[in-house]
């Protein structure tokens, strides 16, 4: 399917032939759907997504350029497992991703973002692996930015969380964070919270992958990273049995002093920290009952 023209009135009436600059992103765009155009078209836009504000609708209005997108992504599912793919193969797959969270309206048309948790499931930590992953967090990651409860609805019913905890076990530092911010700002809403609160397994789950990223790395987590952690603690604090919870299950290592001095750069965060403190010390007490701690113990077998 070589160099489509443009089929569809709304991609027609974006298009300016009087604009060079513009005739040339918007041949890039038809590209797409040309399998022996598509890798560098998909190179070239990925890099023009930060400066050229109009490639969000020409990408959506462009004919079976949705689709096309989509099949590049389910093209390497048969790389994950066994993992065997490329730098080359992961660059190519990342670049439609970068095109994909541009036009947000393809993360919210046919639960699209469902067919990219199989590569948040990849245990792989080589690099084409580790990019994939961190690039598809960045896709979900903006997706949570907009604080809306009907998103963080969609992600609590995919499942997404166990997959974000997963990552914070096994990814890098960066997709180590960005999962956590992920699972903070669901947590942020409100059926967030009652999500991870409402069984002490999905509760003790959390704990013991925010812990360990505390606990595990020798040199500690980054200053970025653990005010990710600090701020998750700090909103389950909010839900009174999982503050009481919290009494026995925070790391050692965030009621003392430890951090403190790689926190010297972020007040916010050394306010947070405190708060948390204050909030386990004087909360866990409300019309719930707390989660005890046989029920945590009897809970690691995860979500």
């Amino acid at each position: 399917m070589a160099n489509l023209p443009p089929s569809s009135s709304a991609f027609s009436k974006a298009s300016s032939s009087n604009d060079p600059k513009l005739s040339a992103v918007e041949q890039l765009v038809l590209d797409i759907c040309d399998p022996e155009l598509r890798e560098n078209a998909l190179q070239e836009l990925s890099k023009m997504r930060e400066i050229f504000d109009d490639l969000a609708p020409l990408l959506w209005n462009s004919p079976a350029t949705a689709t096309a997108l989509l099949q590049e992504i389910l093209s390497v599912y048969h790389l994950l497992s066994p993992p065997t793919m490329t730098v080359a193969q992961s660059n190519k797959v990342c670049n439609a991703l970068a095109l994909y969270q541009v036009c947000k309206l393809f993360q919210n048309t046919a639960n699209l973002p469902v067919y990219l948790y199989a590569f948040l499931s990849t245990s792989s930590t080589s690099r084409p692996f580790e990019y994939l992953r961190l690039t598809t967090l960045g896709v979900i990651g903006a997706l949570v930015k907009v604080d809306d409860t009907e998103v963080v609805k969609f992600l609590l019913e995919t499942e997404v969380v166990p997959l974000c905890l997963r990552v914070m076990e096994i990814g890098s530092e960066l997709s180590k964070t960005v999962a956590t911010f992920i699972v903070h700002k669901i947590l942020v809403d409100d059926k967030g919270l009652d999500y991870m609160c409402v069984s002490a397994a999905r509760f003790f789950a959390l704990c013991q992958v925010l812990g360990n990223m505390v606990t595990s790395p020798a040199e500690g987590p980054s200053p970025r990273l653990l005010k990710h952690i600090i701020r998750c603690y700090l909103r389950l604090t909010d839900n009174s049995r999982a503050c009481h919870a919290l009494k026995t299950s925070l790391p050692e290592l965030l009621g003392d002093t430890t951090f403190l001095s790689c926190l010297n750069d972020d007040p916010a965060a050394s306010v947070w920290l405190k708060q948390l403190h204050h909030n386990i010390k004087v909360g866990g007490v409300g019309v719930n009952p707390p989660l005890g701690l046989e029920n945590l113990l009897k809970a690691k077998s995860g979500l």
